[in-house]
């Protein structure tokens, strides 16, 4: 009984891991969406401060029911720098972005962050250069290169817009490559919450502005503002820390690539930024190379 047990809960934990993967991409491929909307009222900073805010008071809650120990001292370095780059600066870049370029594109330019993810697990984790990776990456990215081309309307022209996000591509992939190493020893749940509380410590100079602006927005961005830090943010980098602790730096930053489609197609039914046909083709070589990148 008990092998059977054991053999069963093998089984499932990849399936497990897979499914948290799918809910991490598409919950965050609404997050651009999210900040888009939210954006016309809230500058770059004061809405990852209020994101990371909503987000730290999320797990908490979740933390206060399912309790979960401090990392070890010896990650704290790691811990710091997934919290500074990922959840702050990353914030930052992004929504200062998406201030000045639509959802899909952004998303399009964001993603060639599970390319440099690649290339620093590589290296610094020693996960290698599997072939299939490599492949798969490269179909993947140039799905989402035609997708940016479909919905880019002729912006995508070298601007504040396009740099700010290579820079949280950058920023995003140095952010997972300290993370991974904390998830051998750590609750995802407990990662994730201390490194929002890092990320929002990072944006505090921005408090005096976000008490400004929140209180002028209108409902609709507060209720945006809120839904970026429960869904996008608390929940989804936690289904994500849960999916890379159970597979490689790389392979899971290659199912990032299905965010693009999926947030043109949010773009489009929320804020009837219609996709142009390209972008069917675009999406369907994300899938591909997702795909082919987890074999």
């Amino acid at each position: 009984m008990t092998a059977t047990l054991e053999r069963d809960e093998r089984v499932a934990t990849p399936r497990l891991a897979v499914a948290a993967a799918l809910v991490t991409v598409v919950l965050w491929a609404s997050a651009f969406v999210g900040i888009r909307a939210a954006g016309e009222e809230l500058a770059g900073g004061p809405l990852a401060l209020a994101r990371l805010l909503v987000a730290a008071l999320a797990l908490g809650a979740m933390l206060a029911l399912r309790p979960a120990p401090l990392p070890p001292r010896a990650g704290a370095g790691r811990l710091v720098l997934c919290g500074v780059l990922w959840l702050g600066i990353y914030n930052i870049a992004l929504n200062e972005a998406e201030r000045r370029i639509d959802a899909g594109t952004a998303a399009m330019l964001v993603n060639v962050g599970p390319v440099f993810i690649a290339l620093l697990a590589g290296v610094v984790l020693r996960e290698g250069f599997p072939r299939t990776l490599l492949l798969g990456c490269a179909v993947a990215f140039a799905g989402a290169v035609v997708i940016g081309l479909a919905t880019a309307d002729g912006d995508l022209a070298p601007s504040w817009g396009a740099a700010l996000c290579v820079l949280a591509a950058a920023v995003w992939a140095g952010g997972v490559v300290a993370q991974k190493p904390l998830l051998e020893t750590s609750s995802p749940l407990m990662v994730t919450f201390l490194a929002c509380l890092i990320g929002a410590a990072v944006c505090l100079p921005f408090a005096p502005a976000m008490v400004d602006q929140l209180g002028d927005a209108s409902a609709g961005t507060i209720a945006w503002t809120v839904y970026l830090g429960v869904v996008p943010t608390a929940i989804a980098f936690t289904t994500w820390a849960y999916a890379l602790s159970h597979t490689s730096a790389g392979r899971m930053g290659s199912t990032t690539y299905l965010v693009p489609p999926i947030a043109v197609a949010l773009g489009w039914l929320l804020l009837a930024e219609t996709p142009p046909l390209l972008a069917i083709p675009g999406g369907l070589l994300c899938l591909a190379g997702a795909a082919l990148a987890r074999r």
